[in-house]
């Protein structure tokens, strides 16, 4: 497998189960799973950059990533294909170097781009087919760490 220097993540469906929650007061909740924080930290130390590219502008976005430490922040999305250049254009990354992981439709342009793709196991048929390597495990249910326990452990990265 080519060296992965980066993974660009998306947020909702990936990292979370795709669900939110509004409270009485309008305040939205999401679930993540602290084996996805336990392996985004891992490959951190071990020199992987992060984004994160939501379709999303929501707020949590900006929390989850404090939480993980990425600074790499794209909202907003309409183009993840775009964020994905940026992201790569603003680190040096050649977009061979870098791992994007999404669920949906609105994904498959950031895949076309990305050196590799992964995605859950309930990604959208087509994510699952355009992607290079699909979880066992569910978005927002530890398929971020399989994914980067899978990269770690087949690929070279500096």
């Amino acid at each position: 497998m080519r060296q992965i220097r980066a993974v660009a993540l998306d947020v909702d469906g990936v990292l979370t189960d795709g669900t939110f929650l509004w409270g009485p007061n309008g305040d939205e909740s999401k679930r993540f799973s602290f084996r996805d924080v336990m392996g985004i930290s891992l490959a951190r130390k071990a020199g992987i950059t992060f984004a994160l590219i939501s379709g999303e502008a929501s707020p949590l976005v900006d929390r989850i990533a404090e939480k993980l430490g990425i600074t790499s922040i794209h909202k907003g999305c309409k183009d993840k294909g775009s964020a994905l250049q940026e992201f790569a254009h603003s680190h040096g990354f050649a977009l061979e170097d870098i791992c994007f992981v999404g669920d949906d439709v609105n994904d498959l342009t950031a895949f076309a781009l990305a050196g590799w793709a992964a995605a859950p196991a309930d990604a959208h048929p087509k994510a699952r087919e355009a992607a290079d390597y699909v979880a066992q495990a569910c978005g927002g249910h530890g398929a971020v760490r399989e994914i980067l326990d899978y990269l770690m452990d087949n690929t070279v990265h500096s």
